[in-house]
C-alpha cells in the first residue's frame, strides 16, 4: 500500500502538469502506443511470477531456466515493437505512434534482468526490496517526464521517462539479489517452465487486449482526440486500481496458494477477499462517481470536462467487476492456468462485443457498453469460481451484503450535498475535499458500527505502528 500510494502521488502530480501542457491529440498518441506496449509486456513477462509463486519445488535450476525464457521472450517483444511500429502508425494514420513504440522497445531489453528477482521476492512475500525498487522507478519516471515536457520534448517525454524508470528499477533489483541467486540463464529445465507459463502469458495478453479494447476500437472509429478523452476518464477510474487493488492483486495469489496448501481449499479465503475488496472499493468508486467533475478539474484541468460523464459510467462498470476481480488469480493459485486462460478469453470477447455494438453511439455508448460487458463478465467469472473453487452464491452474497450497506452509509452525506448543491466550476474544489472527508469519516463509523470483518485488521496495524514508535 505504501508503494501504491507513493506512486499515486507522483502520478497525480505529473498528470496535473503534463495534462496542462500536452494536447488531447498528443495524449491520444501515447494512449494508443501504450496499448501495444502493454500487450507486449504481458507476453514479455510470460507468467514468470505466477510460475515461481505456485511452484512447490523451486530450485536454482528452475530459477535459471525462468530467467532464460524471460530473456528470449522479452527480446523478441522488443523486436516486434520496434519493427511493427510502422504498421501500427499506418493503421491509425499517425507517425507519432511509431515513434513512441520504438522508444518503448528499449525497455524490453532491460526488464528480464530484474523481473525474475522481483518475482522471487514476491513469492517469499518480502515486499521491502520491491517497494524500494518501485519507489525509485516512480521518482525517476516523474523527474524525467516533467523535465522533458517542460523543455519542449512533447509526447515522447513519457516513453523516455518509462525507459529511465525501468533502468533504475532493474539496477536496484540486481543490487538486492540474494547471493545464492543464479546470475546466468540456463536452458536446462526450460520446458517445465514453458508448459505452465504459456497459458498464463496468453491469459494476460488476452486480458490486456480487453483493457485496451476501448482505446483501440474508439481510436479506429472516432480518432485520437476521442481516445484522449476516453483515456482520461478511464485513467481517473484507474486511480482505484492504484490505491486499492494494486496491493490486493500483488498479494492475493500468494495468499490463495497458501490457503490451498494449508487448508486444502481457498473458498473461504476467496470469500474473505471479496468482502475486503468490496468494502473498500465500492465506497471509493461511489465517491469518485459523485466527485468526478472536481476530480477531472483538479487532476486534468478544464479542457477535459467532456470526460466527466464517461468517468461516472466507468465507475459503475468497475464496481460490478470488483466482485470477481481476483478470479483469475485464484484459478492460477490452484494450478488451473488453462481454465484461467479460457475465462480471460471469454471476458475479452464479451467486452469487445459490447463495445462494437454501442460504439456507433459515441463515447457515452462505449462507456455503457463497458457496463453491460462488466455485468456479463461477472456472471461468467462466478460460474468458473463456483465450479472450480467451490465458492457458493450464498457465500458471495454474505460477503457483499455488508459492503453494500456500508457503501450507502459512506456516501449518503456526499450524495445529499451533491443533490442540494451540485459541484460547479466555482465550487468544485470545496466539494471535492469536503465530500472526501465526509466519506472517509462515514466509512470508518460504518465499518465499526456494522462490525465488518475488515475491522479485525485494525488491531494488528495499530500494534505494528505502536511498536515502531516505541523507543528501543
Amino acid at each position: 500500500m505504501a508503494d501504491s500510494y507513493a506512486g499515486l502521488v507522483l502520478q497525480l502530480a505529473s498528470t496535473m502538469i503534463i495534462s496542462r501542457i500536452l494536447s488531447p491529440a498528443e495524449v491520444g498518441i501515447v494512449a494508443i502506443a501504450a496499448v501495444f506496449s502493454m500487450l507486449a509486456s504481458m507476453l514479455r513477462d510470460f507468467g514468470v511470477a505466477e510460475f515461481l509463486i505456485q511452484e512447490r519445488d523451486l530450485t536454482k535450476e528452475k530459477l535459471a531456466a525462468t530467467l532464460a525464457l524471460n530473456i528470449i521472450v522479452s527480446w523478441l517483444m522488443a523486436a516486434a515493437m520496434f519493427f511493427g511500429a510502422s504498421g501500427a502508425a499506418s493503421f491509425y494514420g499517425n507517425a507519432g505512434v511509431a515513434e513512441v513504440m520504438r522508444i518503448q522497445a528499449i525497455g524490453f531489453l532491460l526488464v528480464p534482468f530484474g523481473a525474475v528477482t522481483m518475482a522471487w521476492f514476491r513469492r517469499e512475500m518480502n515486499f521491502m526490496p520491491i517497494t524500494v525498487c518501485s519507489l525509485a522507478g516512480n521518482v525517476t519516471s516523474f523527474t524525467v517526464s516533467i523535465a522533458m515536457v517542460l523543455h519542449g520534448f512533447g509526447y515522447v517525454s513519457l516513453p523516455w521517462a518509462n525507459v529511465a524508470s525501468i533502468a533504475v528499477t532493474v539496477a536496484l533489483s540486481v543490487w538486492y539479489r540474494p547471493g545464492n541467486f543464479p546470475r546466468f540463464p540456463s536452458f536446462k529445465g526450460i520446458g517445465h517452465v514453458f508448459q505452465f507459463s504459456k497459458f498464463v502469458s496468453l491469459m494476460y495478453i488476452v486480458g490486456q487486449i480487453g483493457r485496451g479494447a476501448p482505446e483501440l476500437i474508439i481510436g479506429r472509429a472516432q480518432g485520437v482526440v476521442a481516445v484522449g478523452i476516453f483515456s482520461r476518464a478511464s485513467g481517473l477510474v484507474e486511480l482505484f486500481n492504484r490505491t486499492v487493488m494494486r496491493p490486493v492483486w500483488f498479494v492475493c495469489m500468494p495468499y490463495f496458494a497458501k490457503a490451498e496448501r494449508s487448508d486444502g481449499s481457498m473458498a473461504a479465503a476467496y470469500a474473505k477477499s471479496v468482502a475486503y475488496t468490496t468494502v473498500m472499493g465500492w465506497p471509493f468508486l461511489a465517491l469518485l462517481a459523485l466527485a468526478a467533475f472536481p476530480a477531472i478539474r483538479i487532476v486534468y484541468g478544464p479542457q477535459w470536462d467532456a470526460a466527466v460523464p464517461l468517468a461516472q459510467i466507468l465507475c459503475a462498470a468497475r464496481a460490478i467487476e470488483l466482485v470477481h476481480t481476483t478470479s483469475r488469480e485464484a484459478l492460477l493459485a490452484k494450478g488451473l492456468a488453462k481454465d484461467a486462460n479460457w475465462l480471460q478469453l471469454a471476458l475479452v470477447l464479451v467486452l469487445a462485443a459490447g463495445l462494437l455494438l454501442v460504439v456507433p453511439f459515441g463515447l457515452l455508448g462505449a462507456a455503457w457498453g463497458c457496463v453491460a460487458a462488466a455485468a456479463a463478465s461477472t456472471a461468467l467469472s462466478h460460474h468458473y469460481v463456483a465450479t472450480r473453487i467451490g465458492v457458493r452464491t450464498a457465500d458471495l452474497l454474505r460477503a457483499c451484503a455488508p459492503s453494500a450497506a456500508i457503501t450507502v452509509l459512506s456516501v449518503a452525506a456526499a450524495s445529499l450535498w451533491a443533490l442540494l448543491d451540485p459541484p460547479s466550476p466555482q465550487g468544485y474544489l470545496a466539494y471535492g475535499m469536503g465530500a472526501t472527508a465526509l466519506t472517509v469519516v462515514s466509512w470508518l463509523l460504518a465499518v465499526v458500527v456494522l462490525k465488518h470483518p475488515v475491522v479485525q485488521e485494525f488491531g494488528p496495524v495499530k500494534r505494528k505502528l505502536m511498536a515502531w514508535r516505541r523507543p528501543a
